[in-house]
């Protein structure tokens, strides 16, 4: 089980985002409220949960596309509701079919 104490249900995926950058190329440290907008405009995570019945559909055509807890996927930029774990950490909850795709990390 996932450290955020959160079990997905029906077809629900519970995303960690990634942390965003505080300091820009050029070493200059962001200003607060550009970092805070920068995390809520994020669109990419790594998946920490899903539920049992998460990209379950009839006619998936590649059992092996589907994505699994640990991939690097991105997803629609307002289908997310932002939650907080157990361990106070902030994940976010969102419908398996909003993710778009998995970014694959060899390519």
């Amino acid at each position: 089980m996932s450290t955020s104490g959160i079990q997905p249900m029906h077809y629900k995926v519970l995303v960690k985002p990634i942390a965003v950058e505080t300091k820009t190329k050029g070493g200059l440290i962001m200003p607060e409220q550009v970092v805070e907008k920068n995390s809520y405009a994020r669109t990419d995570g790594v998946i920490d949960a899903m539920s049992d019945h998460a990209f379950s559909y009839a006619k998936w055509s590649d059992e092996s596309a589907k994505p699994k807890v640990g991939d690097h996927v991105f997803f629609s930029r307002y289908s997310a509701t932002a939650i907080t774990g157990v361990d106070g950490e902030e994940y976010w909850l969102l419908q398996d079919e909003s993710i778009a795709g998995v970014i694959n990390a060899a390519a």
